[in-house]
């Protein structure tokens, strides 16, 4: 499990195809220093185990399942990837609970900059509508957001200039394929509610 509170950007030096998989290789100079094999890593919010490690660089093993749901899928060498350790009982709760577990990718549609930061607006799948509510948590590329407001076909989130500078939102245009995932305990609570009416 993770916070959404993005650690450290690394970029990714190598992709190869293993037929029924992906293997991505991540450079992020000492991130992986205190990392073990087997440890999970969010990668752009997708949870990744690492497969063999240095101080600076990982690699991780990506199934084709994962690859279309992600945007991993149209991923390239000089991509910057959001990081995250994965979180421990003492860990500091800053954002919200991220399972690494990416609903979808949608697009970044507009980009509004600020003095103070920005707003991004982006697609809204009409299956996700329903778990996401204004003010409420979404994380996007792993980040922990707070929705500023949704409509039918789209939500927008507000962006802080920290935010910005410690994270690949710096990166991001029109266009941008971004991994969603939305609060589960959203889905919790209507897994809760539909077993309920069913007894």
């Amino acid at each position: 499990m993770f916070t959404g509170i993005v650690q450290a950007t690394g970029e990714i030096v190598s992709l190869e195809n293993r037929g029924d998989a992906l293997t991505m290789r991540i450079r992020s100079p000492g991130f992986f220093k205190a990392c073990k094999l087997g440890d999970s890593v969010a990668n752009n919010g997708v949870c990744l185990s690492i497969e063999s490690r240095t101080d600076d660089e990982a690699t991780f093993c990506m199934m084709h399942q994962t690859l279309a749901n992600t945007s991993f899928s149209s991923a390239k060498t000089g991509d910057l990837v959001n990081l995250e350790l994965a979180c421990r009982a003492d860990s500091y709760m800053g954002g919200h609970f991220v399972m690494g577990h990416v609903d979808t990718a949608v697009k970044v549609l507009s980009i509004i900059p600020r003095e103070t930061g920005g707003e991004v607006e982006l697609e809204l799948p009409e299956n996700l509508r329903r778990y996401v509510i204004r003010r409420g948590s979404i994380a996007l590329n792993g980040i922990s957001l707070t929705v500023a407001e949704k409509n039918e076909k789209s939500l927008r989130v507000a962006i802080i200039p920290d935010t910005l500078s410690r994270t690949n939102l710096r990166t991001w245009e029109v266009g941008t394929v971004v991994n969603v995932e939305v609060d589960m305990l959203g889905k919790y609570i209507e897994n809760y509610l539909e077993e309920r009416d069913r007894a």
